[in-house]
């Protein structure tokens, strides 16, 4: 386990804050609990009811769980990424208890916390976690588990709890898409930074070297410092010899480069 973050350390102080806070102020539990029909009137509770926690021992598992899977998730995601995917885990447990269970108020950090679980499964999918510190089960059949558990749960009512399954079934959905976008994203920043990079070189071709060759050869020579003074000139000489089509692309930029100061 990696040693705390700091975004998993602030979360963990705001819930056990907000745990005792609340408990002493029963209006303020109230005020703050997510109560789909009110959420035209109490828009807030969307987020509000993540820090609450209906007893010491809900608020015990999931601290626990944001404890051994949070840090591990922050350090791979940094600091922004993570809070997304915490904070989207939380509203699409919302989100599926205003769908499916609307008629119950929500409280807890377990969407959220289901959702580092599921991204923890996904990039570390053959970790082995000690269930109760004795059962051992890798990462990615735990968060299978969880699935199909909450969604057993949810649509079957003999299970008689208020326990908000389908809340929990939307924190690992909504992780599952924002880590796919992510990971996506990521891609196609590099995907970017590499095209533009291999670009950004003068366009080849007959009328494109044409073009360079011309404006390279205007390139002050006595305004550059010796190092790259020397290596215009034997880029140039390079051109005169070979053509401008055998210059490689770093070459180009270079002699970009020096054609633009």
């Amino acid at each position: 386990m990696l040693a705390m973050t700091p975004w998993v350390r602030k979360l963990l102080i705001a819930n056990i804050v907000m745990f005792f806070v609340s408990s002493a102020i029963p209006p303020l539990y109230l005020a703050l609990s997510f109560y789909p029909p009110d959420i035209l009137v109490r828009p807030w509770t969307l987020v509000s009811y993540m820090f609450l926690h209906a007893g010491l021992m809900h608020l015990l598992f999931n601290m626990i769980g944001l404890y051994f899977f949070g840090p591990r998730v922050e350090d791979r995601l940094g600091a922004k990424g993570f809070l997304w995917l915490y904070f989207l885990s939380g509203l699409g447990a919302a989100l599926f208890h205003f769908i499916f269970s609307r008629q119950y108020p929500v409280v807890g950090a377990s969407g959220a916390v289901y959702g580092i679980l599921l991204a923890f499964a996904l990039y570390w999918p053959r970790v082995r976690i000690y269930l109760w510190a004795i059962l051992p089960i890798e990462a990615w059949l735990l968060a299978t588990l969880l699935v199909f558990g909450s969604l057993y749960a949810g649509v079957n009512p003999s299970m008689g709890s208020r326990t908000a399954h389908f809340a929990h079934l939307g924190g690992i959905v909504f992780a599952f898409v924002f880590i796919k976008w992510w990971e996506w994203h990521k891609g196609a920043a590099k995907r970017a930074f590499d095209k533009k990079l291999h670009s950004d070189a003068s366009p080849k071709g007959m009328v494109g070297d044409r073009l360079a060759t011309a404006r390279w050869k205007g390139i002050a020579l006595d305004s550059l410092h010796e190092l790259n003074r020397g290596e215009v000139v034997r880029l140039l000489a390079k051109v005169e010899s070979e053509g401008a089509g055998n210059l490689r692309p770093s070459e180009r930029q270079f002699l970009d480069r020096m054609s633009a100061d």
